[in-house]
């Protein structure tokens, strides 16, 4: 009998389904498979690959529904966001893929000199929980562009969700060309030994290390986003109006449950008690529970562990002098509600840790260049956010992440890339020079 993976929904446990768990032994016969079925796909024309996998996300299309329920019940979040990633999803397949053809198609450098883009091999992705079908998409679908096969784990926590929307798309990809296999990390593990050719991966600094090493002895070609500690800056002539709902909305979305939540925030002493009272009413506002509860605004956490990180957070906090505006360190799985803590110091753990979950944690600063100190102060470096007037530009050059915004969040949108500094990642994706990291690189020389 098959061993199954159970998935449940985080807001009340209710077993929700499973998979079969894909034994390790199998990885050998599932690598083999995908690569048979890469020799045909890498032969097709870059348009010809665009219009079959925009064929095949169209599949979903009729079950948005459908799929934004599961993935709602799943993972935790509202409706709401959920049928937006569910749209998302299918629009990374429709329109990405078309704007990654783009980017790999051969180039002229000069008159006897071109440079052509081929297809790696097989691909591994390897996805988080916490946006189960977009964080997937965007790795799977530059990879199949790129004339690669693909061999795809979702997180063991968001299993059924991975499913439903793989199976539609696989109604139309060539056999075997797109594989989900389920397990655990251990499963992951035995993903990265294989002789697989490239590893797109998105989830914490600890797992990408682990991958990291385990690539090493055959030079694997890494994609990877990590764990980020997003700073927030907040000047003396910021729209204090416009900063507070930021900072709220970024901290508390998804539950903070998100790789670019604002996780620390640092604003001038002379505004701070201003800041402080609007990020406070308005986190106020917000109401935790099931999605399917009136006025809920905030769900569940994903599970335990992740309830058991945040309260340690919090609790260290507290321990350390920090002053909890709203919430507490007495809350029970699986919520946690909006958090608001100030006098937060470079000793504790909601500075030196990616807490994700609903927090939003205060510090004051005296001079613009001690807050500038701080926000690099981490190894991480996805995103960072400066709100001001004069001399805010001065400052977001002077911050150490991949992304950095002025006065909203980071992220430009549509086809731009996705980028993280020092430990938040290795390589990127998005926009035309993160799809060809997707593909080897070739110069032909006509001589």
């Amino acid at each position: 009998m098959t061993e199954q993976l159970f998935s449940y929904n985080p807001s009340n446990s209710q077993r929700l389904g499973s998979v079969p768990i894909t034994p390790i032994a199998d990885i050998p016969s599932h690598i083999k498979a995908a690569q048979q079925a890469q020799q045909q796909w890498k032969k097709r024309s870059l348009q010809e690959r665009v219009h079959i996998i925009s064929q095949a996300f169209a599949k979903a299309q009729p079950h948005q529904n459908t799929l934004a329920q599961l993935l709602s019940r799943e993972m935790g979040k509202d409706i709401r966001r959920a049928s937006g990633e569910v749209m998302g999803a299918i629009y990374v397949g429709e329109a990405i893929s078309a704007a990654a053809a783009d980017a790999l198609a051969p180039r002229q450098l000069n008159h006897n000199t071109s440079l052509h883009y081929q297809a790696l091999g097989v691909a591994a992705v390897i996805s988080p929980w916490n946006y189960p079908l977009a964080m997937a998409c965007n790795l799977l679908v530059p990879a199949l562009i790129a004339g690669n096969a693909v061999i795809f784990k979702p997180s063991e926590e968001t299993p059924l969700i991975a499913q439903a929307f793989i199976a539609y798309i696989n109604e139309i990809l060539p056999k075997n060309l797109l594989q989900i296999v389920f397990g655990d990390a251990k499963l992951g593990q035995a993903i990265v030994d294989s002789p697989i050719d490239l590893i797109a991966f998105t989830g914490s600094k600890a797992a990408g290390i682990d991958i990291m090493q385990r690539s090493a002895p055959t030079l694997k070609r890494l994609v990877m986003e990590l764990g980020g500690n997003d700073p927030m800056i907040v000047m003396h002539n910021a729209d204090l109006d416009t900063a507070a709902s930021f900072a709220v909305a970024s901290s508390v979305e998804n539950a903070g449950q998100m790789c670019t939540s604002t996780e620390r925030i640092y604003v001038d002493e002379r505004v701070a008690k201003q800041f402080e009272d609007k990020v406070t009413h308005l986190a106020a506002r917000y109401r935790v529970g099931p999605w399917d509860k009136i006025g809920v605004n905030i769900g569940p956490l994903i599970n335990l562990k992740q309830h058991q990180q945040v309260m340690t957070h919090l609790i260290d906090a507290k321990q350390k002098g920090a002053r909890f505006l709203l919430g507490s360190t007495e809350q029970q799985p699986p919520y946690i509600e909006p958090t608001v803590i100030t006098d937060i110091t470079t000793d504790m753990l909601l500075e030196q840790e990616e807490t994700f979950g609903p927090v939003i944690a205060i510090a004051q600063f005296t001079d613009i260049d001690e807050a500038i100190k701080r926000s690099n102060d981490s190894e991480f470096g996805l995103g960072a956010v400066v709100f001001g007037a004069q001399g805010a530009t001065e400052v977001a050059n002077q911050l150490e992440a991949g992304m950095v915004a002025i006065n909203s969040g980071v992220g430009a949108g549509g086809d731009a890339p996705w980028i993280g500094a020092k430990k938040s990642g290795y390589g990127f994706h998005g926009s035309a020079d993160g799809h060809r990291q997707f593909a080897q690189a070739k110069l032909i020389t006509n001589h």
